[in-house]
């Protein structure tokens, strides 16, 4: 065992070290200054990209002007567009008598200029054409990026009947512009940060300048900089990093794919991030409220507008607690139930062999596999399984005595009701505290249903999302248009959350 443990270790030994010159061999030729060599450059730009192995490279080689400069223009086909390239570069490049600056020939939108190769490759793997010319230490980054991708659609999870009907798509330059389309405003402020080392993942920091609060925008700035990762795909991953507590149930950053709801959060005060390859904006700070209103809130006139908020509220009360109290009175507190009803469920349940709590749990369970089977099932047989499923399940399991009636009718208002909670992550939090809620009412009846609630109502009150209270602007109690529970006229709502510290609370009109 020894010797193999040795040979083992000299095998790790000697692959190591490959690796480590391999890396170090790489990053010195990045880290090069441009040559005044044309095939010097040529030579360098062809080990960084394997070419001719690397198919979708393309190096177009041209002479131009009265003294027939040498230049290759470098480019990826696949990200580029070549319409572009022709038009803008290579026509007025070939059809110039002089050799005056590059920038005075080329017709492209913008050019900027490289001096070292790791500039340049950051603007080829950017979509962008990079010109490189015989007798020049530097390079221009020319802007031909042409990225694939999907027009814009409806919005899928929120979805609402009277408002904007637009979405975001996976295109970070589409989502700014529908951003920008509502807010047409000069101190709207896009920076832009590379959040990982090898896929050079690129995320947007949007904010309004004169409202944003300094503190929490560094506090932003701060985390995504601190990031030391390999890769970031999508702001779905990129708020499991930079969220506070990763373990919490609850959600700290707020998700949102509609722009229009984008759009009224950066007008308060608000900071946005976005990321190519993600339909959606997180939104920081996010507190309680944020998941709770709904995109139409603001839509609807007053009263109907109220009325929804109210379904909602009792639909979230519904899902928390309506299964745990079934559990709660059945096994402990029957002297609540009346005499009626009490001897309703004991019939339904003299035939069942298993305790109340098993009977949900099973139920419970069932409804949640139906519903991610009609999530991840193909879409035009998606709700057929969720109806048909749901019924014949809780028929089979009726007739089978091995449920009671009134726990199917129970179980099924629960998870109806969790579907009036929009927001996907918030959505996933309360289905699992309300299994919380049912162990804690099967072993301890109100009690622990109490218990839980009130802890849970602390832990809530100690949660910050960047520096904010969760629970503000209820408590702590901050100046605000008191949008919680339930909104105001619009008229009246005329302050911006005071939680966020902005530089001008008011929302004044003719600004």
């Amino acid at each position: 065992m020894k010797f193999f443990k040795k040979i083992i270790s000299s095998n790790r030994e000697q692959e190591n070290p490959v690796t480590e010159q391999t890396s170090e061999k790489e990053t010195p030729t990045k880290k090069k200054h441009i040559d005044r060599s044309l095939p010097s450059n040529l030579n360098v730009i062809k080990t960084l990209y394997t070419v001719p192995k690397n198919s979708d490279i393309k190096i177009r080689q041209l002479s131009f002007g009265e003294m027939k400069r040498d230049a290759i223009i470098v480019y990826i086909s696949t990200i580029t567009d070549a319409q572009k390239i022709d038009e803008h570069i290579i026509h007025p490049l070939l059809n110039s008598q002089s050799s005056n600056q590059v920038d005075n020939i080329v017709t492209a939108e913008t050019i900027t200029t490289a001096r070292v190769f790791e500039e340049a490759v950051k603007g080829i793997n950017g979509g962008n054409a990079v010109l490189f010319i015989d007798g020049e230490d530097a390079a221009y980054i020319i802007s031909t990026s042409k990225f694939e991708g999907r027009g814009i659609e409806k919005a899928g999870n929120e979805v609402v009947i009277k408002g904007s009907k637009e979405a975001f798509n996976e295109m970070a330059t589409a989502n700014i512009s529908l951003l920008r389309k509502r807010i047409k405003n000069e101190n709207l402020i896009v920076e832009s940060t590379i959040v990982s080392k090898r896929s050079h993942n690129e995320v947007y920091l949007l904010y309004i300048n004169d409202l944003a609060n300094k503190g929490i925008l560094d506090d932003v700035r701060q985390r995504i900089n601190s990031l030391d990762v390999d890769a970031i795909q999508n702001a779905a991953v990129l708020e499991q990093y930079i969220e506070e507590r990763e373990k919490s149930l609850l959600p700290t950053v707020l998700y949102t794919e509609r722009p229009d709801r984008t759009a009224s959060f950066l007008e308060n005060g608000f900071i946005v991030l976005i990321m190519d390859n993600s339909p959606e904006a997180l939104i920081v700070p996010a507190t309680f409220w944020s998941f709770f209103h709904n995109a139409e809130d603001h839509y609807l006139r007053f009263i109907f507008g109220n009325f929804i908020r109210a379904l909602r509220l009792l639909a979230l009360f519904i899902t928390l607690f309506i299964s745990a109290i079934y559990i709660a009175v059945t096994s402990y507190h029957v002297e609540m139930v009346p005499a009626d009803l009490l001897l309703a469920i004991s019939a339904t349940r003299e035939i069942v062999p298993f305790t109340a709590i098993v009977e949900v749990l099973l139920m419970e369970i069932a409804f949640e596999l139906i519903r991610e089977a009609g999530l991840r099932v193909p879409s035009p047989i998606g709700p057929t399984i969720g109806i048909v499923g749901a019924l014949i399940l809780g028929q089979a399991a009726v007739q089978a005595n091995i449920v009671s009636p009134l726990v199917v009718i129970i179980v099924a208002l629960g998870g109806l009701s969790s579907f009036a909670i929009g927001d996907i992550s918030m959505n996933f939090s309360i289905r699992l505290i309300r299994f919380l809620f049912i162990f804690s009412a099967a072993f301890f009846g109100f009690y622990g249903m109490t218990a839980l609630f009130t802890i849970g109502i602390v832990y809530m009150v100690s949660m910050k999302s960047f520096g904010v209270p969760y629970l503000a602007p209820m408590t702590p109690t901050y100046v605000s248009s008191k949008d919680t529970i339930f909104r105001r006229m619009l008229k009246n709502e005329t302050f911006r959350p005071g939680y966020l510290k902005t530089k001008d609370l008011e929302r004044k009109s003719g600004e």
